[in-house]
């Protein structure tokens, strides 16, 4: 029987590479498809014909708080700047239920750290440093759980 109520966001886990790392927020699950027009030169309509064309592919946007002794974002970025086989990694995004069991997944493959973000600094704030790392991919799909 189905769920009669939308699961929460709030309750997910990301497998990186067989460790599980916490995130405060994963963005950019986006699964798109270019749409092709053309239009036959004796084509007697005024429209075009559309098709589906490649994969749109945008970077996942991922942010967590920042540690003591924590260079992991930084490393990986220096790594990757050879183009490393071995320095792309994995990931799994898993949305989870109540009984903390996974009911939805994306498997991102092949990625990469584009861009690391450090955490703003504010002297009269109070809340958590939070960095942000941006990977690109190379296919993002649901996986089924």
């Amino acid at each position: 029987m189905a769920q009669e109520y939308p699961l929460p966001r709030f309750h997910f886990q990301v497998d990186w590479g067989g460790a599980k790392i916490s995130f405060t927020e994963v963005t950019g699950l986006v699964m798109e498809r270019e749409k092709i027009e053309y239009r036959h030169s004796d084509s007697k309509d005024f429209s075009k014909i559309a098709s589906p064309g490649l994969y749109k592919i945008s970077n996942i946007i991922m942010k967590r708080g920042k540690f003591e002794g924590d260079f992991d974002y930084n490393k990986w970025l220096d790594d990757i700047a050879n183009e490393r086989v071995e320095g792309r990694r994995d990931v799994i995004i898993r949305l989870l239920n109540e009984k903390h069991q996974p009911v939805a997944a994306w498997a991102a493959t092949r990625c990469f750290p584009v861009k690391v973000s450090a955490p703003d600094l504010k002297s009269d704030a109070n809340e958590a440093a939070i960095e942000t790392l941006e990977v690109a991919h190379e296919g993002l799909r649901l996986m089924k759980v």
